[in-house]
């Protein structure tokens, strides 16, 4: 069982560290938020790498030429290089560039340019504070567990930092055996079933009636989706549990979610998920906890009775 309970460790960086920048075209960037990135990144003495989607249309808002050098494509390798991985936009964007990075190891931070974001702690005013974080030695690093994905004749797994998710594709529900170290739990009968980390518990399976869940927990959840049997509840598991999906959809096909990637899968095929033996590296302010973004995100400082 893995458990990262009350792990905090600073970031030491060699003298010009790398900022590998990560972002999505549909965020709505700004030219004065973009401007404002580049002279920190410039007045911090930082070197940079950018991906091309993002490059595009920082080229367009401000009219500038980035060296091709700097500009990486799909998977991003730091060359052994001291790196950061900085994501701009909400926490699709992160799960997108976690997924893009070669080694795990590099540190993931981000600033929130959408919308709820638990995973996205800083925020557009935040961004000197931040790069003083890290010019400091001040950013914390929190292990975040993942799992890993294999089904039908796939070799190779495929990981996930939020959750794997089985859904019925077509307008009837799906049938989903579901085990657990090969014992039954449930034929969960509905719109299907989530399988996430304790990351991802403030995502989907939240949305879904699943319970909020510390990072640092070492336990998986599954969560049904609109079961039609009422009595169904989430279920939280030990992280060293093996958990096996077989899928019944009565037109013959079902979609698998895997983060923010989408597969369609046929009738009968099995689906195995454990936790990955990796696990990333998110980057946060010292003074930012996953309790504070919770009550604030959450406005459980409001009170609905005023």
């Amino acid at each position: 069982m893995h458990s990262y309970c009350d792990v905090k460790i600073l970031i030491f960086f060699r003298a010009k560290m790398k900022i590998i920048l990560f972002s999505r075209p549909q965020i709505d960037h700004k030219a004065e938020d973009l401007k404002r990135l580049f002279s920190l990144i410039e007045s911090f003495g930082f070197d940079y790498a950018i991906n091309e989607e993002f490059a595009s249309v920082v080229e367009s808002l401000l009219g500038m030429n980035i060296d091709a050098e700097k500009i990486y494509r799909q998977v991003i390798e730091t060359d052994g290089v001291e790196s950061l991985l900085l994501c701009l936009g909400g926490d699709g964007t992160l799960l997108e560039g976690v997924h893009r990075l070669a080694d795990k190891s590099v540190a993931v931070a981000a600033i929130n340019f959408g919308h709820l974001g638990f995973l996205t702690s800083a925020t557009r005013d935040d961004a000197e504070e931040l790069f003083r974080h890290i010019a400091e030695r001040k950013l914390t690093l929190q292990p975040r567990t993942m799992l890993e994905v294999v089904w039908g004749e796939r070799k190779q797994a495929l990981k996930a930092l939020n959750e794997v998710a089985v859904q019925r594709l077509e307008a009837t529900m799906v049938k989903i055996e579901t085990r657990v170290n090969s014992q039954l739990v449930a034929q969960y009968n509905g719109d299907g079933v989530i399988v996430s980390t304790p990351t991802g518990s403030t995502a989907y399976s939240l949305s879904a009636g699943g319970p909020v869940v510390a990072p640092e927990c070492g336990c998986l959840l599954l969560t049904p989706l609109a079961p039609h049997n009422f009595g169904m509840r989430p279920v939280v598991l030990p992280d060293s549990a093996e958990i096996s999906l077989t899928i019944n959809a009565r037109h013959g096909r079902a979609m698998l979610s895997i983060d923010n990637n989408t597969y369609t899968i046929e009738n009968g095929t099995q689906i195995e998920i454990r936790l990955a033996k990796e696990h990333i590296l998110l980057a946060v302010p010292h003074n930012i906890s996953f309790y504070e973004a919770l009550h604030s995100k959450m406005m459980w400082d409001v009170d609905i009775r005023n």
